[in-house]
């Protein structure tokens, strides 16, 4: 038993099968997900920051890291398998979204409609990053979610924090080492991308520790209401299989 979760109830093993919450985490993983790469990466913010002064960034990073909470969540409740079906399905809305969003902006705009510019700025991703994005993001998912699985193993459950900002730490760096190299070698100097990827992964890893003390309260919830609390003894851990 974690010494990070709520006692399970009475019960729980004859529930295992019949989880009330896992769809509508997997419906918030794939929202999050989407939203962060469609409307997130058009702007770039920029901050003023005490003893810093202007901060750039993409406002894309103050949300994407929400979708390795979810991440953290599934894999610590309910285990790597079923935290696998989600990164598919992620996976396969982004490539969707991707693709949809290339018909749109190929269309033929209709005569006396004049946005199509600024159509193509927002939704016209450059094949590159759309292969980045997709890459990053099934790679860093799936370390995350081996890493936080193999922790809690290792760990007889004990030590949540560690266990998340570890698995994060290590999925956000496979994640940026991919995408930035991927999306933008060749196109930024070498210093930018090297400040870029360094200050975007230190603000994603900043996020997990910020948001720990609700990922605490909606794990021990979950494992209470589900009667679930995973342990990958026994897990296949190819990524390549939808089996749970």
């Amino acid at each position: 038993m974690s010494q990070d979760a709520s006692p399970l109830p009475a019960g729980a093993a004859q529930r295992r099968h019949g989880h009330r919450y896992y769809d509508l985490v997997m419906a918030g993983f794939v929202c999050v997900l989407l939203c962060s790469n469609l409307i997130g990466p058009a702007k770039v913010a920029e901050i003023d920051l005490p003893l810093i002064g202007a901060f750039a960034f993409g406002a894309g990073v103050l949300f994407f890291p929400i979708s390795y909470v979810f991440g953290d969540i599934l894999t610590e409740v309910y285990g790597y398998a079923k935290a696998r079906r989600v990164v598919w399905a992620g996976f396969a809305a982004m490539a969707f979204a991707s693709f949809m969003a290339w018909v749109v902006v190929q269309l033929p705009p209709a005569a006396g409609w004049p946005n199509q510019a600024a159509y193509e700025t927002i939704f016209g991703a450059t094949p590159r990053i759309v292969l980045a994005s997709l890459l990053a993001f099934w790679a860093g998912e799936f370390v995350n979610a081996y890493v936080l699985a193999r922790m809690k193993v290792w760990s007889e459950g004990r030590a949540l924090w560690l266990r998340m900002i570890g698995s994060t730490g290590i999925g956000q760096g496979v994640d940026s080492l991919i995408f930035y190299p991927v999306a933008f070698y060749g196109v930024w100097s070498d210093a930018l991308l090297l400040t870029v990827m360094a200050s975007n992964y230190l603000l994603k890893v900043l996020w997990e520790i910020v948001a720990l003390p609700f990922t605490y309260r909606i794990v021990a919830w979950l494992k209470r209401v589900e009667g679930e609390d995973h342990y990958d003894r026994r897990t296949d851990f190819n990524p390549f299989t939808l089996k749970t």
